[in-house]
């Protein structure tokens, strides 16, 4: 989770950005159980979620997020300004600027999709991340979500992420497991292939 960071013609990216390192995981455990302390789980995880759309649809805050030319002054301000022109909880406020402070920005995104399992696990509900090269029409959606409840033997609540990386197929998340049917996948399997021949 945002170990790997390249510069992309779209700015900076970050390779695997949804799996929790082990600061990650204990930000967002101390952050579930502070929401579940004052009732704030539901507020708190929708200004997160809200958070990591805009971190998708935003190369700039990915850039803040991601680069190390930014100090952990910079980031934690930046993180603050964002929150509170979004209207964040004062909650998550905190959040955002104590991972700032504490050096621990790039573990961010991949606390948000821990406390989003956390808080799934504490509904009992089951979590899926699909990401695609291109968004999903409805359809495609819906054919997706009901493949999901099949396999799982539950409907489970879904969100989408676009990474035109993927060039085509789908990656699907399904709290630590990752089905990987993407064409990035398959081409870098026969590359692989071909090198061992």
């Amino acid at each position: 989770m945002f170990a790997a960071i390249y510069n992309a013609p779209g700015g900076y990216q970050v390779a695997d950005e949804t799996k929790a390192t082990d600061a990650g995981q204990r930000y967002a455990q101390s952050l579930f159980e502070l929401t579940i302390e004052n009732g704030s789980l539901q507020k708190v995880e929708a200004d997160l979620k809200s958070l990591k759309a805009m971190v998708g649809d935003s190369a700039d805050l990915r850039r803040l997020i991601a680069s190390p030319a930014f100090s952990a002054e910079d980031k934690g301000k930046g993180l603050s300004a964002v929150a509170k022109k979004a209207g964040f909880q004062p909650l998550t406020i905190k959040f955002l600027g104590l991972v700032a402070a504490n050096g621990r920005a790039g573990d961010l995104m991949g606390a948000i999709t821990a406390f989003t399992e956390l808080s799934a696990k504490h509904r009992g509900v089951v979590t899926a991340e699909v990401v695609s090269a291109a968004a999903l029409s409805p359809a495609q959606l819906k054919g997706v979500q009901a493949a999901l409840a099949g396999a799982l033997g539950k409907t489970p609540e879904v969100s989408t992420r676009v990474d035109p990386s993927l060039l085509g197929g789908l990656k699907v998340r399904v709290g630590s497991r990752l089905f990987d049917a993407s064409l990035r996948s398959k081409l870098d399997s026969l590359k692989f292939a071909l090198k061992r021949a």
